[in-house]
């Protein structure tokens, strides 16, 4: 499973981070293997590259804004608040690998 990610919350300070570290966790943990986009009050950080996007199974948007790129992410995409991703990233990537199947 090649899952890419990608990560804001309103103010794009806490819950945007959190939201990048439980998702690399629970794909690290499965051993899938992700690249987890933040976007922040810092700006872009570990920007997605096109060809990691179209090489992934699954696009999860963990996001509570709207973001820049967000046209770059085509075929499977799961967007969800990145509230959830906080509180049960297992919940989260069960999503994506049904989305996947």
């Amino acid at each position: 499973m090649n899952v890419v990610a990608v990560c804001a919350c309103t103010v794009g300070i806490a819950h945007t981070w959190m939201a990048k570290e439980a998702i690399e966790k629970e794909c690290e943990r499965r051993g899938y293997e992700f690249k987890v986009e933040a976007q922040g009050g810092y700006g872009i950080e570990n920007e997605l590259e096109q060809d990691e996007i179209d090489a992934a199974d699954v696009v999860l948007l963990a996001i509570a804004i709207g973001i820049e790129g967000e046209k770059r992410d085509e075929g499977r995409v799961l967007t969800l608040d990145p509230s959830l991703a906080i509180a049960d990233p297992a919940k989260v990537i069960d999503q994506v690998v049904a989305l996947a199947e």
